[in-house]
């Protein structure tokens, strides 16, 4: 199913018009080409002689920097280059060297060995070798002309032209004829001696193919892919490299029979769409997620596709256009999808693919095909689960899914604060990336080793901030909403109908605060030293800080009476829902329960009071005659733990 729809796609690429829908646009190559980075073009005389050396780069946005980088440019179709190149290898027949470009080593004969630059006899030979064969008594002027420089071209003369520096032995090399547009490759003679010989190369063991159903050339060994996280040399979805794996007798290919044409076909489109300049990829930890649509026509498939990315993974980028920030507002209010996307046709086919490089083979993380009326609706409810007040980040500029995992990733510290610029993605779990995607797109559950990842590294670090917390009340809102947890978590700050874990969260918050106040900033406060037994074994600890807490509270009387009423009523209204016995221990759900509470009760320090007046849901509740009353927060506490 995954490479036929690859198969369609190389096939609308293929064919696919300008917004006119009058002019041709090839967005992928031809059957035997191949786009690939060349870097600088030897531009030759017709004589063969060597006039220039010209760069052939394009700028390439980083993040926030402009690069240089090498343009992608059509060419034929290379070969699989895996491991060293042998005399015995060469000998054989086995000439992997490419038509009329490829690396310094082969077509000049030259490569960078660290620092130094060293000869290479044999892939230079192999390259000459292959140049003669399949140019042969072509008349063409370029073709000529490479014939007559590889005849002249001494290895060692690199090092003595200026045209050349050891920075090029970088890059891929191509051939130009001076005065040319374009490169000999473009050449209609170099096509037709391309052409004439990749139509021999073809396998003459002919089967059903398995994706397209029509009887074709074998292929014995399919395309690599180029993956982010893979061998540079490249990885396969299809692949039988062991008799371990092969069965019944045959041998490679055959034993899952695909069309030369076909394999072509489905890894030129998957190429096509792991390159991110294309729009078409998004990266979370080790899993690179392609995706793509299916639309009436080209306009449509863009619309939808740039609406997935701009939801999935929104731009940082100040530069980022009025229309997505307008959706991801849409987005943060908790807009239907068809206000969000009132443009997008709902019936549009989407499909979303996520792969992990495995060695030299492929992981297929997850597949879905779906449309966007199906698919939209699971996305804004992704960013409805994430939804806590206070917003930890702007409406217009929510982070990507992949800063959001970030949040997994242990904490350094630096100069005695948290160092947020020393994590990596490469630290992010792996098998946890696709899991996350997944149950976005799907609306599941989120996994579990979220919120189990998250509480350990809360333990670990003590680090409450608002993207930790906003996960954790994704995992918990999402599993309430489903049915699968009995207790609500509130978004915003809400203690009378609020759990236990969430009420002691916002104690340990005020305990903190009364701390701060009293003692100012200290090298190690009581979440430092507490919060990990604070909000796994309440009843071990809070009787010792409530206990700390009067002293504090006692001295900021003395010192600053106006922040003692404020901080008062705040401890008031928390302790006066709590039991007189704490839990012994809670769960991996109540802990998440108390993150929340304690960084929406710690944030409400932090706003303005003419902002945030003290509700009727703040106030400590008023006791009936049946129930029991509330503690006396103007006396010492006293807790009664049954152990």
């Amino acid at each position: 199913m995954i490479l036929s729809r690859l198969n369609e796609l190389y096939s609308r690429l293929l064919t696919q018009y300008d917004e006119s829908g009058s002019k041709p646009v090839c967005l992928v190559p031809p059957y035997g080409f191949s786009d690939e980075k060349v870097g600088y073009l030897l531009v030759l005389d017709e004589q063969g002689n060597l006039k220039d050396v010209q760069p052939n780069l394009v700028e390439v946005k980083k993040g926030k920097r402009t690069l240089q980088g090498e343009r992608r440019m059509r060419v034929p179709c290379a070969f699989g280059r895996s491991g060293k190149f042998t005399e015995k290898a060469f000998n054989a027949g086995k000439n992997v060297a490419f038509f009329l470009w490829d690396k310094p080593e082969f077509l000049l004969g030259v490569l960078l060995n660290g620092k130094k630059i060293e000869l290479a006899d044999l892939p230079y030979r192999a390259f000459k070798a292959k140049q003669k064969e399949l140019i042969g008594a072509s008349d063409d002027p370029g073709l000529k002309a490479v014939l007559k420089f590889i005849d002249q071209w001494q290895p060692e003369n690199f090092e003595k032209l200026s045209f050349f520096n050891s920075e090029m032995l970088k890059s891929n090399f191509a051939f130009k004829l001076d005065g040319d547009l374009g490169i000999i490759a473009d050449r209609a003679a170099a096509f037709k001696s391309w052409d004439e010989y990749w139509k021999d190369q073809k396998s003459l063991v002919t089967r059903q193919c398995l994706i397209t159903g029509e009887i074709g050339s074998l292929a014995e060994t399919h395309p690599v892919l180029k993956v982010a996280g893979g061998q540079s040399s490249g990885v396969a979805i299809v692949t039988y490299n062991e008799k371990a794996y092969e069965s019944f007798g045959k041998s490679q290919g055959d034993n899952a029979p695909v069309s030369e044409g076909a394999a072509f076909a489905y890894t030129t489109a998957l190429n096509y769409l792991l390159r991110r300049e294309n729009g078409h990829c998004l990266s979370i930890g080790d899993t690179s997620t392609v995706f793509w649509a299916q639309a009436k026509d080209a306009l449509q498939e863009q619309e939808a596709v740039s609406l997935f990315a701009s939801i999935v993974n929104p731009p940082t980028d100040e530069g980022q256009s009025n229309k997505v920030k307008q959706t991801l507002q849409k987005i943060a209010k908790g807009r239907p999808f068809e206000e969000v996307a009132p443009d997008v046709d709902p019936s549009t086919r989407f499909y979303v693919l996520g792969l992990a490089p495995n060695a030299a083979r492929l992981s297929i993380r997850y597949w879905l095909e779906s449309t966007l009326g199906e698919l939209g609706p699971r996305l804004v409810e992704h960013w409805k689960d994430m939804q806590i007040e206070p917003l930890p980040w702007q409406p217009e500029r929510p982070p990507s899914s992949q800063l959001l995992l970030l949040e997994l990733v242990p904490l350094r510290k630096k100069n005695g604060k948290h160092d947020y610029r020393g994590r990596k993605f490469d630290d992010i779990p792996p098998q946890l990336a696709g899991e996350f995607l997944r149950s976005i797109l799907t609306g599941q559950r989120y996994p579990r080793q979220l919120l189990t990842q998250l509480i350990q590294r809360l333990r670990s670090d003590g680090d409450v901030n608002g993207s930790r917390a906003a996960l954790i009340k994704a995992v918990l809102h999402r599993d309430h909403r489903k049915g699968f947890t009995k207790e609500a978590i509130p978004m915003s700050l809400e203690l009378e109908n609020a759990p236990l874990a969430y009420r002691l969260g916002c104690l340990f918050a005020v305990l903190e605060q009364a701390q701060h106040g009293a003692l100012g900033d200290l090298n190690s406060s009581i979440v430092d030293r507490y919060y990990g037994t604070a909000s796994s074994v309440p009843y071990s600890v809070f009787p010792r800080l409530i206990a700390g807490c009067q002293n504090h509270l006692s001295k900021i009387r003395k010192e600053k009476p106006g922040f003692t009423v404020n901080l008062d009523k705040q401890l008031g209204s928390v302790i006066a829902g709590l039991p007189h016995s704490l839990p012994k221990q809670l769960t991996i759900e109540q802990q998440g329960q108390f993150a929340v509470g304690y960084y929406q009760q710690k944030q409400s320090f932090f706003t303005k009071r003419d902002e945030a007046p003290l509700t009727a849901a703040h106030q400590p509740p008023q006791a009936t005659e049946s129930e029991e009353k509330p503690h006396d927060y103007t006396k010492p506490l006293r807790i009664r733990l049954s152990v």
